[in-house]
C-alpha cells in the first residue's frame, strides 16, 4: 500500500449517491451505512436492490441529465455500480459534486473496442482482436485467427452480446445478431485458468491490492470463485503488478477490477476492466481484512484504505434465477447446514433465467477446503440445476503455475 498525498476525507455523515442501484449498489450501500453515511440512488428500476437501504430513490434511466443534477445537488460524492452510464450524465454529476470514479476511466471502460485500444496502446498484454466494421471483418478475423468470439461494444454482461464462431461462414449471422453494427472480434485463446485483481485507488493516491481471486465460467457467467486462488507466487506477483499499474495509468478512483486469463503456455492477458465492485471478490466480506464493499467507501472518501490480507480462506457461488425456476423451492435449510456457509440474497422481485439473484459464501481451512463446502451447499439448495453447474473441473490443487 502506498500514499502519495495527505487525505482530505469526506467524513461519516456525509451523504453518497449511487448511479445503479443493482446488488452491487445494495452491498455496497450496507458497507456505507454501518460507516455512518447516509445513500441516494439513481435507477431505472423503482424496485431496485439498494432502494430498501437508500434514504431516497430516484427512478429514472441512466442518460436521465436532469435527474443526475438532482442527485449530485444532495450528495457529497457520487459512484456508481454499473459502467454503462450515459457520458452526459457523468459530465452533470462531475459538475456539480465529486464524480469518482471519474469520468475518462469509464468512458474509456464502457465500450469494449475503446477499452482494448487503450489497454493495446499502454503495452499491456492481451489475445488478438479487431474492431469489426462489418461482417466481412468478422470472416476475415475467423478465417485468419480460427475460433473466434465477436461481442457488442457496450453491456452484454454475463455471457450476453456474445457470439462464438469457429467457421467465417458465421460471420453474417454474428453481425445480424450483434445488431448490424460495430463489434468487437477477439482470437479465442486457450485457457489454463482465470483469475482477477482488485484495485482500489483512493483521490490522494492511495492504493490497496486485492490477492488474486480464482475464477471459473460457465457459458460465460461466473458460477464461482475461491481466495486464496492456488497459483504460483510469481504468478500471483505478475498479476497484482499488471493491475496495479493498469489502475494507476486508467486514474481509477475507487474500484478497479481487473480480469484476466492465464493461457496453457503461461501468459497472462487482460481480458476486460470493471470499474467497481465485482462479482468475484464477494468472497471478501468472508476472508479479507477488508470487504470490496467497505473499500470503495474508503476509496471515494478518501479515507485510509484497509488491508487487504486474506485471514480465511473464502470462496463464493452464484445463484442464478434458474435456481427459483425448479419444481421444488430451494432448500435454505439443508443448505445452510454447511459448516462456514452463508446465504447473501439481493432483494430481487423476480426470478427469471440467467438472473443474478444472490451467492452463497463458505469459508474453509484451504481454498479447497472453502470451495468445496460452497460447493456442498449449493447442491444441497438446488440439486435441481447441479446439472448446468460446473462444480467438478478444474481441481484447484493442481494449478501451481
Amino acid at each position: 500500500m502506498t500514499t502519495t498525498t495527505t487525505p482530505s476525507p469526506i467524513l461519516p455523515g456525509a451523504t453518497i449517491g449511487f448511479l445503479g442501484g443493482g446488488q452491487l449498489g445494495r452491498m455496497t450501500a450496507f458497507a456505507a451505512r454501518s460507516m455512518g453515511y447516509d445513500i441516494h440512488v439513481l435507477d431505472p428500476e423503482a424496485a431496485c436492490a439498494t432502494r430498501p437501504i437508500a434514504s431516497r430513490t430516484i427512478t429514472a434511466p441512466f442518460n436521465d441529465v436532469n435527474a443526475a443534477i438532482e442527485l449530485a445537488s444532495q450528495c457529497d460524492v457520487v459512484t456508481l455500480e454499473i459502467e454503462q452510464i450515459h457520458p452526459s450524465v457523468l459530465d452533470a454529476v462531475a459538475a456539480r459534486t465529486a464524480l469518482r470514479p471519474g469520468r475518462d476511466p469509464v468512458y474509456i471502460i464502457q465500450d469494449r473496442i475503446r477499452q482494448k485500444q487503450w489497454l493495446k496502446s499502454h503495452g499491456f498484454p492481451l489475445g488478438r482482436f479487431v474492431a469489426a466494421q462489418q461482417a466481412s471483418d468478422i470472416a476475415d478475423m475467423v478465417r485468419e485467427c480460427g475460433a473466434s468470439i465477436a461481442k457488442s461494444t457496450h453491456g452484454g454482461y454475463d455471457g450476453r452480446g456474445q457470439v462464438r464462431l469457429s467457421d467465417p461462414e458465421q460471420a453474417m449471422d454474428a453481425w445480424t445478431a450483434l445488431g448490424s453494427r460495430e463489434c468487437l472480434v477477439e482470437q479465442k485463446v486457450s485457457i489454463h485458468y482465470e483469475l482477477s485483481v482488485l484495485v482500489a485507488r483512493s483521490p490522494s493516491g492511495a492504493t490497496a491490492v486485492y490477492p488474486p481471486s480464482r475464477n471459473h465460467h460457465t457459458s460465460g457467467v461466473l458460477t464461482w470463485a475461491v481466495v486464496p486462488a492456488v497459483i504460483s507466487d510469481e504468478m500471483a506477483q505478475r498479476a497484482q503488478t499488471l493491475a496495479r499499474t493498469v489502475a494507476e495509468r486508467i486514474g481509477i478512483v475507487g474500484l478497479l477490477a481487473v480480469e484476466c486469463f492465464v493461457t496453457t503456455d503461461g501468459e497472462l492477458l487482460v481480458n476486460e476492466l470493471a470499474p467497481r465492485p465485482h462479482n468475484t471478490y464477494h468472497h471478501s466480506e468472508r476472508g479479507v481484512a477488508t470487504s470490496q464493499f467497505e473499500q470503495l467507501v474508503r476509496a471515494i472518501c478518501d479515507l485510509p484504505l484497509g488491508a487487504t490480507d486474506v485471514f480465511a480462506p473464502s470462496a463464493i457461488a452464484n445463484l442464478l434465477g434458474d435456481v427459483w425456476l425448479q419444481d421444488s423451492a430451494p432448500d435454505v435449510t439443508h443448505a445452510l447446514n454447511v459448516t462456514g456457509s452463508r446465504l447473501h440474497l439481493y432483494g430481487k422481485a423476480g426470478a427469471r433465467a440467467g438472473r443474478k439473484m444472490g451467492h452463497l459464501s463458505a469459508v474453509g481451512d484451504s481454498a479447497q477446503d472453502a470451495l468445496g463446502r460452497v460447493l456442498e451447499s449449493y447442491r444441497r439448495l438446488s440439486p435441481g440445476t447441479i446439472s448446468s453447474f460446473d462444480v467438478h473441473e478444474p481441481v484447484l490443487a493442481h494449478i501451481t503455475s
